[in-house]
């Protein structure tokens, strides 16, 4: 079966580890992100025999967004699988947190998940059924402190997650929240913390893995909600 794919919030990292997997498995992928030159050249690059379509959108921007579905319906028809993997905070406590960047994490992670999620879940009920799955992380059922719009905008996206697979369930809609415990490998990530050894970061592309046994299984009935992913050698919610 050919999937049609919308990756929102495509970035070196993970985003781009599951549009590659996707790919590799004979999906269709739609990338979207504000970075159209990143975004391009990785729809380009991606394994056969999948096929990626840049789509630049603003997350924050509900027009763009819904032009950006539209986009993706011309070129490959409706969409059978959303992952919500966008955000946008500083990681910041509450007296050092503006009230406009407060808002900018909510309109990516918050308002931006619901409106990709509206949008892909109309075309799911049409076809008869579809994955919906929501990058969460441990802010997202604890706070960590010092990180106000991360955490509120993970917690919303959590509660989004749960009131859909609730609602859609039984429309043959699965819908998971995939809890990451620690930090994904990236050059960026080693290098603002050289001390630490490699097997403690999570490696993207074995999460993504992960996120495609989420999407591979047909049975809605046996699927889990959630799933957490931790590194495990250091203090965790988890283990």
């Amino acid at each position: 079966m050919t999937r049609t794919v919308v990756v929102a919030g495509v970035g070196p990292g993970l985003g781009a580890s599951i549009a590659r997997k996707v790919a590799a498995e004979g999906c269709r992928v739609a990338l979207f992100a504000r970075s159209a030159d990143y975004i391009e050249a990785l729809a380009a690059d991606l394994p056969e025999p999948g096929e990626g379509l840049a789509v630049p959108v603003d997350l924050a921007d509900v027009d763009q967004v819904r032009e950006g579905f539209e986009t993706v319906r011309e070129a490959f028809g409706p969409v059978d699988v959303l992952v919500n993997h966008a955000s946008a905070a500083s990681w910041t406590g509450l007296m050092d947190t503006s009230v406009e960047a407060f808002e900018e994490a909510w309109a990516v992670g918050g308002r931006g998940a619901f409106v990709c999620s509206r949008e892909a879940v109309a075309d799911m009920l049409e076809t008869g059924g579809g994955t919906v799955i929501f990058t969460g992380a441990t802010s997202a059922v604890r706070s960590r402190g010092g990180a106000i719009g991360f955490t509120a905008a993970k917690f919303a996206a959590r509660g989004m997650a749960m009131d859909i697979a609730q609602e859609f369930g039984p429309e043959g809609i699965h819908v998971a929240h995939v809890v990451l415990d620690g930090q994904i490998d990236s050059p960026e990530a080693r290098e603002r913390r050289p001390e630490r050894e490699p097997e403690t970061f999570l490696d993207p592309d074995e999460l993504a893995e992960t996120y495609w046994h989420l999407v591979e299984r047909d049975d809605v009935g046996t699927q889990p909600f959630e799933v957490h992913v931790t590194n495990g050698p250091r203090p965790s919610e988890f283990v």
